[in-house]
């Protein structure tokens, strides 16, 4: 018999979809888990939105108090899925009512915030994981196995984009519940925090620790509307950003990320050069690993597309889907992470990234942003 873990929801946006949708189908895949997800509440300010959301994605209930929500005794996990700007009242106040806590990325508006995250999760001790879901990609956890296991040698070069397009346009406005990532008193920062941030964890995460940048930013629409006011103000935010860095294992970094690369709608690619073998990724071909092994003899040494759907074979996760050949896409990255989420609360461990393993992207983020404003290498 599977345990219920009610579920209490705060925010109902595109992340509040993908997230619920992990909920629902994990029982489905994942049949053999202990903890069974209950869609228990969902809460936002505006009632009527929420209540559509709550009815169309089977939510028990509603509130429209996120203090409410923590409060209720029938809640077991808070899932934020806010503005930036409220996930360290909100991660608080939940860490001291007991209840465990799924965060959306970046864990906060800067390291200071996270850090006393942290610390409020730790001294509850109540199970804590932030929504770094590219990690569960099968092909990106493939790449890890394989770095993992040293096939690649020294490495030597990290290099990652994640290029967007869609704030090109001068007359979209900052803030609201649609535009908050264009307003840096919702967001705390632009690209870096939304996009560079998912590119900094899956480095991190591969290649271990970064120890110092150096970067460049640029706010290419320097006014906007803002919703709140109707009148045109500043814009804070970062519209690309650049930098460059050194990992703790001796090996070069290099990111870029921007919303004005017309034609490019979530083009994230990664590339990890070794001694022996390269790996590289790309999110719109996301169940394809390419490889190039140099103990390939000959006319064989090339570059290979490796097809990550193995069901039977060594490809994470692929066992609990359909059979080889048949690929998953991005929605199943939610449902690998609610899977891993139940599985740590069995075993009694922590579910990466845990709040303390976002800080360090955090940190990173905070480091880039100060090398731009500052134009000189910052270390982290």
């Amino acid at each position: 018999m599977s345990k219920p873990l009610n579920i209490g929801m705060i925010g109902y946006g595109f992340m509040g979809r993908t997230h619920t949708n992990g909920y629902k189908r994990v029982p489905d895949f994942f049949p053999e888990l202990k903890y069974k997800p209950v869609l228990k509440a969902a809460c936002a300010r505006d009632k009527e939105k929420i209540q559509a959301f709550a009815d169309q994605w089977g939510y028990e209930s509603i509130e429209t108090d996120w203090k409410a929500l923590i409060a209720r005794k029938d809640i077991d996990a808070i899932d934020i899925c806010t503005p930036n700007n409220l996930h360290k009242e909100i991660a608080i106040a939940a860490a001291k009512a007991g209840k465990m806590i799924l965060c959306e990325k970046p864990l906060a508006m800067n390291a200071a915030e996270g850090e006393e995250m942290c610390k409020a999760v730790e001294e509850a001790k109540v199970p804590n994981t932030v929504w770094y879901n590219y990690r569960r990609i099968p092909a990106v956890t493939f790449a890890k196995n394989i770095i993992d296991s040293g096939r690649l040698g020294r490495i030597f070069h990290y290099r990652a984009n994640f290029l967007q397009d869609w704030t090109i346009n001068a007359d979209l406005p900052q803030g609201g519940n649609a535009l908050w990532r264009l307003d840096a008193a919702a967001a705390g920062s632009g690209v870096t925090g939304d996009l560079l941030a998912h590119c900094i964890d899956t480095a991190i995460w591969l290649n271990g620790s970064i120890s110092d940048v150096t970067a460049m930013t640029e706010t290419f629409i320097k006014e906007r509307v803002h919703t709140a006011t109707g009148q045109k103000q500043k814009v804070t935010i970062d519209d690309a950003c650049a930098f460059l860095c050194h990992f703790e294992n001796g090996s070069l970094g290099l990111f870029e990320s921007t919303r004005y690369a017309r034609g490019h709608k979530a083009l994230y690619t990664f590339e990890i050069n070794g001694e022996n073998m390269s790996l590289r990724w790309d999110l719109h071909d996301l169940h394809r690993l390419e490889m190039f092994d140099y103990g390939d003899e000959g006319p064989f040494r090339a570059w290979k597309s490796i097809h990550v759907t193995d069901a039977g074979g060594d490809h994470p996760y692929m066992n609990k889907w359909w059979v080889p050949g048949l690929q998953i896409g991005y929605e199943h990255s939610f449902v690998h992470q609610v899977a891993d989420f139940l599985k740590s609360l069995e075993e009694g461990k922590p579910c990466g990234p845990t709040f303390r393993d976002a800080l360090e992207t955090q940190k990173v983020c905070d480091a880039v942003l100060q090398s731009a404003k500052e134009h000189v290498w910052k270390n982290v």
